[in-house]
């Protein structure tokens, strides 16, 4: 029998914190996987470095210049209005609640995640092979599902028709579509099932009915909240992920027996930057920075004076200029650059990325096809001062720092959706703040280009081959290769 591959996203797992909890004794089910797999502490995930995106990465292999995901927040050009997929209610009851929720329930899958890439479930049924998605926010495949959407909403006209979304063969997202038949976990009061009990409970249905199909991916939502107000070394949420992960492994005679017919893959999403206690150092109030330019209200919407539009996605932010006349980008990144908590500003002209920090000096610009290699074989031509995003080239080999992948990520970023806009990203200790963004003072956050956001871990049993490179955006191609192998090797015995 072929081996399944099962992939547990546990939203803010992060190496340093795992360690811990692992040299604590607190993590014996992690402590199992990594006894009997691989280690990798430094996976690169995408940018900006929020879950609709990484999981858009995941799911297409590719970057937000093609999957057309920019972020948890971005402005939607054509539309002329924010898209927020759920960074905090109060910037949701501004923009308007139902539209909010018809972007986060619906539209982000089936009309702003590209058609134009094939997701890994939809490349899997083209081949013949079921695949499930249990509670991952991003899930497009080829199957339609009803959405059981909660009786409040189907009073509003939006809600009122049965709408049906495109996701894997089996399909979870929290009670709204479920595998099984326990509603257990999935009350309203519990977040409608988005939360890790639910996951298992969904994941263990399958393993004991016997319905695992070739893959399986699993997102695990809860320490995400717990990291945030903690700060990034809380183990807390590690402890009680683990036990979750206890409740898995126990469906089985034993837990070696778990590792025979399955490959498991758990990997965070993002990692998470420690934010100092101090609230006015801390928070990085956009509005006021960028006074006198109007910005726009998230309750009017765009009006005629308006001269800016900001999304911000806690450590990043898009500013966007309406109006190039009175608000030109380069203008606006001289006045970011003044704040020596924004370690990274940069913007398009033509087809060049223009780059400048508030916290190292000069001006560094790239763009894609030049003579200089990165470290993941892609070229580039880079010109002026490297230091800015902590390059170093060495005969026309170039290695990142601070800032893993930095050119193809922050590139991809700049091409991900229309608009005239820069990008903004705070330094470790500092996040940005809107109209109503959520904060996380004295514990921690994510969002931005540096490391501390960027790096992932990711434990692997029963394979010895990688990924290309350690990079969200390999994980599609490597486990379809996975696959393969498996489908080839049953060939073979069956011949």
């Amino acid at each position: 029998m072929p081996k399944r591959i099962i992939l547990l996203i546990i939203d803010s797992l992060m190496y340093p914190a795992l360690e811990k909890a692992v040299g604590e004794g607190t993590a014996p089910a992690f402590q199992f996987f990594m006894e009997k797999g691989a280690v990798y502490p430094n996976v690169v995930t995408s940018f900006p470095t929020m879950s609709v995106t990484v999981d858009s990465s995941l799911l297409t292999g590719v970057y937000a210049d093609v999957h057309r995901v920019p972020g948890l927040v971005w402005f939607h050009d054509e539309e002329k209005r924010l898209i927020n997929y759920g960074s905090h209610v109060r910037e949701l009851w501004k923009l308007g609640l139902l539209r909010a929720i018809d972007d986060m329930l619906y539209r982000l899958n089936n009309e702003h995640l590209s058609q134009s890439i094939a997701t890994i479930h939809e490349e899997l049924a083209a081949k013949g092979k079921e695949s499930a998605s249990i509670n991952v926010l991003l899930y497009r495949g080829n199957t339609d599902h009803p959405l059981r959407l909660p009786a409040l909403l189907t009073l509003f006209k939006p809600f009122r028709t049965r709408r049906k979304t495109q996701g894997a063969r089996l399909f979870t997202y929290g009670s709204f579509a479920r595998i099984g038949p326990s509603k257990q976990n999935g009350h309203f009061w519990q977040r409608y099932g988005f939360n890790n009990r639910f996951s298992v409970q969904e994941l263990i249905h399958l393993i004991r009915t016997d319905r695992l199909p070739p893959f399986t991916i699993v997102y695990f939502p809860d320490m995400d909240k717990m990291v945030h107000k903690h700060g990034p070394m809380d183990t807390k949420g590690i402890a009680q992920t683990d036990k979750q992960l206890q409740a898995i492994l126990n469906c089985y005679p034993s837990w070696e027996e778990a590792l025979r017919d399955q490959c498991w893959m758990i990997i965070g999403d993002n990692g998470q930057a420690p934010i100092r206690a101090d609230r006015n150092k801390a928070l990085i109030d956009l509005r006021r920075l960028l006074q006198p330019h109007k910005v726009m209200a998230l309750k009017r919407g765009v009006q005629n004076d308006d001269e800016l539009v900001l999304a911000v996605n806690e450590r990043m932010a898009f500013i966007y200029t309406l109006d190039p006349q009175r608000a030109p980008l380069v203008k606006l990144a001289e006045v970011l650059q003044q704040d020596d908590r924004i370690d990274v500003i940069a913007w398009l002209e033509g087809n060049i990325a223009h780059v400048i920090s508030g916290v190292r000096g000069g001006k560094l610009m790239f763009r894609p096809g030049g003579a200089q290699i990165d470290e993941y074989e892609q070229r580039w031509d880079v010109q002026g001062e490297l230091g800015v995003l902590d390059l170093t080239i060495s005969s026309g080999r170039i290695s990142y720092g601070d800032y893993p992948d930095a050119l193809a990520r922050l590139y991809s970023s700049l091409t991900s959706h229309r608009g005239a806009f820069l990008i903004a990203s705070a330094a470790p200790g500092f996040e940005f703040i809107g109209e109503g963004s959520p904060t996380h003072v004295g514990g921690a956050s994510h969002g931005a280009l540096h490391r501390h956001d960027s790096l992932i871990p990711m434990i692997v049993t029963g394979t010895n081959s990688a990924p290309k490179h350690l990079r969200v955006i390999d994980l599609k191609e490597w486990i379809l290769s996975l696959l393969e192998e498996e489908s080839d090797e049953t060939r073979r015995s069956n011949g």
